[in-house]
């Protein structure tokens, strides 16, 4: 079952893949936005069509404004994208109005989360949520001047649950944090249920668990909270058990708001805390790659090493974030996930290696191809959970062409660290020129099978050529013959990953790890 779930989640993936995350993001709130817009002449959403129009137009105007201004001062490339996404999730946050007070109320939200993503960061990391930030601060003002309005979540209304839950459930899924926005959504509710419980035993009425998880579901705005707002990535910390603590500590303090004088830490303000729990943990940070060199590691692949500005930490296995600004970006937008190829051990060289290949490119990668030598890029941090057991656990590892990076960085990293592991590699690609890094692997001394439809020609001590056989269940049980007794990880692009992923079902588990491209 585990195989068969991963085969679907890296089919979905692969199609979502083929936007970027933050045009993913934007595209859903636009659609969002003309769905409430319709809902809004129905009278099926609280504010009116004036009210969503004038609201969306400050805010629009705000945001771009300030992120055009600080972009200018401080020299950084323009991504409109980014100040569309922070005035499309207040749309949603605020409530919209037609007062002029109370647009200035809106304006000064959309400001505030504007510069925030410019004055509260650190090493390239958001503190808190930009939308976040806008609301509080709002929210706060308006306690002293009641005309400034406040933050509404609207979004809350029944008849934008279900849009909600499947632009949502996109977003999600794109960013790979189905699991830490479900917690954060069990919680909430399973929260919220229990204060009505309470509330309802406080003032003598009969409580109903059906009413109650209607409200919790429909009539609230977890299921944005958690899908557009908890899902930021530069607001999560890089692990998964660290993500899941804050999911926690946001379900918690959203599902039962704690009152602080006349403001509560609930919505808005539970993001808030949840961020700063995410800042305590303080080991994703971006750092300043300067490149040394490229290397053409065959006809379609290369490879890029870096030295970093500064300290930093990574585990191997994980993936790190580079961004290339240039004009006109794409769909896919200016930053790419590459796994680090090197090990932790090479620091401060850092490498990453992608395919070139020839044809039709996007922007990002001809951007890419145009870096040189003493160009310095910002990685925007070091994610990832695809690591190998901390104890020497035996593991199998399956490499769908350019997928073999970040194996490259454990087998490097166990050899140079002395870990004594029982590891298979098992090495799929195109053809003999895709099967790279051979002296990097040989010097492991990990066994490999390779699976090429051609003689890949001579091979180092201890590996051996598939024959020309196709990988499936077959040929990996007898590449593997003790595969029950592995734990299996694969790594690669998302489609062969699903096809691939069928033939592990025998494993103790399945750890995968999908590229979604570039």
């Amino acid at each position: 079952m585990n195989a068969q779930l991963s085969a679907l989640w890296n089919r979905v993936f692969a199609v979502l893949g083929r936007v970027s995350m933050y045009r993913l993001v934007l595209l859903s709130l636009a659609a969002l936005a003309v769905i409430s817009l319709a809902l809004s002449f129905a009278g099926l959403v609280g504010p009116t069509p004036g009210e969503l129009a004038a609201t969306a137009a400050v805010l629009v105007v705000v945001c771009v404004a300030t992120d055009a201004a600080a972009q200018r001062l401080l020299r950084l490339g323009g991504r409109i994208e980014s100040s569309l996404i922070t005035a499309g999730i207040l749309l949603f946050v605020l409530w919209p109005t037609l007062d002029p007070a109370g647009l200035g109320g809106i304006a000064i939200a959309g400001a505030v989360a504007a510069a925030s993503k410019y004055v509260l960061v650190w090493r390239g990391r958001h503190v808190l949520n930009p939308a976040a930030a806008g609301a509080t601060v709002l929210t706060l003002l308006g306690i002293a001047v009641p005309a400034l309005g406040a933050s509404g979540w609207w979004v809350g209304a029944p008849a934008l649950a279900l849009p909600v839950a499947l632009f949502g459930l996109a977003v999600v899924w794109r960013t790979e944090k189905v699991r830490v926005v479900l917690l954060f959504l069990v919680l909430a509710v399973g929260v919220s249920v229990v204060r009505q419980a309470v509330q309802y035993a406080a003032a003598g009425f009969a409580f109903d668990l059906g009413t109650a998880l209607q409200f919790a579901l429909l009539q609230s705005p977890f299921l944005f909270l958690g899908a557009f707002m908890l899902s930021e990535p530069l607001t999560l910390p890089p692990r998964r058990w660290q993500q899941f603590a804050v999911a926690a500590v946001a379900g918690v303090l959203a599902g039962w708001p704690i009152p602080l004088g006349e403001i509560t830490l609930g919505q808005e303000r539970a993001l808030v805390i949840a961020n700063l729990v995410a800042f305590a943990f303080a080991l994703r940070q971006a750092v300043r790659l300067t490149l040394v060199s490229r290397e053409q590691l065959a006809p379609t692949l290369a490879a890029l090493t870096f030295r970093a500005k500064r300290r930093f930490r990574f585990e191997a296995g994980q993936y790190l974030e580079l961004d290339v600004p240039h004009r006109r970006p794409d769909a896919r937008g200016t930053r790419r996930e590459f796994s680090i190829v090197s090990a932790p051990e090479d620091l401060p060289e850092v490498r990453i290696a992608f395919r070139d290949g020839r044809g039709a490119q996007s922007s990002y990668k001809r951007a890419l191809a145009e870096v040189e030598p003493g160009d310095v890029l910002a990685a925007t941090g070091v994610w990832g959970d695809f690591v190998l057991p901390r104890t020497p656990a035996p593991v199998l590892l399956v490499a769908a062409g350019i997928g073999v990076t970040p194996f490259v960085s454990q087998l490097r990293h166990d050899h140079l660290a002395g870990i004594a592991r029982d590891t298979v590699l098992v090495y799929v690609a195109a053809g003999a020129d895709d099967v790279v890094f051979r002296d990097e692997l040989a010097r492991t001394g990990v066994p490999v099978v390779v699976f090429t439809r051609e003689d890949p020609g001579a091979l180092p001590a201890g590996w051996r050529w598939a024959g020309g056989s196709r990988l499936d269940a077959a040929a990996l049980r007898s590449a593997v013959p003790d595969l029950s007794a592995r734990h299996a990880y694969i790594s690669g692009p998302a489609a062969l990953i699903a096809d691939l992923a069928p033939a592990l079902a025998s494993a103790k588990s399945v750890a995968t790890d999908a590229f979604s491209g570039y």
